[in-house]
């Protein structure tokens, strides 16, 4: 039953995005307060797909996992590592208490791997200007980057990118939109 909710909560604002058209409205900074602050994105939010590369040998890893995809991400399907998008509130880069055990499996994973690295990529919602939005997608970045150097892994395996705006998960401009483009997202293979 809990399995068809959580798909219920991904399928319903897919649906309910598609169907909004686009209006002019006028553009909030995000970091000026507004609608939305405080608030976090739902735990029902898709993650960026990792695409594979060359191959390495797989590893046997803990919670399920069956080793490395060839950019060295892990594969596993199910699990904290599978979740790769850590979100944030309305003009913060302070990361939320229940994301930590998804940023500690990828910090373990890495710590296991040092020839693994990461990369990442600070995002903001639409609101603001584009300097303060790449500025604040750096500080998000940087905040999981942080976490990640004090439980053990190496600062040459993660390199940050703030997107700021640019690429939105979700377009649309509403807080539901904006709720999934607030996010720092986990890519194997980093320079």
């Amino acid at each position: 039953m809990k399995k068809w909710i959580k798909v219920g909560l991904i399928i319903i604002p897919v649906l309910m995005l598609g169907a909004c058209g686009t209006t002019g409205g006028v553009k909030k900074q995000e970091g000026a307060g507004g609608q939305g602050a405080g608030e976090k994105a739902p735990e029902s939010a898709t993650t960026t797909p990792v695409t594979p590369g060359g191959g390495e040998e797989a590893t046997p890893l803990p919670g399920g996992a069956t080793g490395m995809e060839g950019n060295g991400a892990p594969s596993e399907t199910s699990g904290l590592l599978s979740k790769k998008v850590v979100y944030f509130d309305f003009d913060s880069s302070t990361v939320h208490d229940d994301d930590r055990a998804i940023i500690q499996a990828h910090a373990d994973y890495l710590a296991k791997h040092p020839d693994v690295k990461v990369t990442l990529e600070g995002n903001t919602d639409e609101r603001g200007s584009r300097e303060y939005n790449i500025g604040l997608g750096e500080r998000r970045a940087k905040a999981v980057a942080e976490m990640m150097k004090l439980m053990g892994v190496s600062a040459d395996q993660i390199s940050t990118v703030s997107y700021g705006e640019e690429r939105p998960a979700a377009l649309g401009h509403d807080e539901a939109a904006w709720s999934l483009n607030r996010r720092v997202e986990i890519v194997y293979g980093g320079p």
